[in-house]
């Protein structure tokens, strides 16, 4: 038997929403954002994230990765998402979209308790204030298509290592100069 609790108003309330109380069936993305929850815990890294700890705040976005076994990404999953509320749903199957006949990537939004399709890469999502897709990059020595987060321009948000390059270079360029007019960048 499966009891639930009203969901307290929200960021973003969606008429009737029920929410499953602890030790329900509850679906678990491969990654997920909320909005106005500290990301540390006690001081540490969150080792799980449970809604009804957390005020009943539900995440924003959720990610789904599909992998070898299918696992609902695209009917269930969706389904529980949206009674929840969850107002972006992201699914990522480079591997296998052919076999579940969808595009590699698909980000779905909640409207009036219906997901639907939103198009574009990258997607933006003005109630986050992120743009989201995919891009051929490089991150810890492998290339390959991965997922990013882009500003509202379409600007892709370097990765730290991309940053501290960058940063480097710039630092670089500018001893050069300095140099160039005869000054010495050590005793800057």
């Amino acid at each position: 038997m499966s009891s639930t609790l009203p969901i307290p108003n929200s960021q973003f309330p969606i008429p009737n929403s029920q929410f499953p109380i602890p030790n329900s069936q509850f679906p678990i993305p491969n990654g997920f954002l909320s909005l106005g929850v500290e990301r540390l815990k006690a001081g540490k890294l969150r080792p799980s994230y449970v809604v009804w700890e957390e005020n009943y705040i539900v995440p924003i976005l959720v990610l789904e990765v599909v992998s070898k076994t299918y696992g609902g990404e695209y009917d269930e999953k969706m389904t529980d998402y949206a009674k929840l509320g969850v107002l972006y749903s992201v699914i990522y199957n480079p591997d296998y979209c052919c076999r579940d006949k969808h595009d590699s990537f698909e980000v779905y939004r909640l409207v009036e308790g219906v997901y639907q399709r939103q198009l574009g890469e990258p997607v933006w999502m003005p109630e986050i204030g992120l743009g989201i897709g995919p891009e051929i990059g490089t991150y810890d020595r492998c290339q390959r298509e991965w997922l990013y987060w882009y500003d509202s321009e379409g600007t892709r948000f370097l990765m730290p290592d991309e940053a501290a390059e960058q940063e480097r270079q710039r630092t670089q360029r500018l001893a050069e100069r300095l140099r160039e007019l005869g000054i010495d960048p050590e005793q800057v």
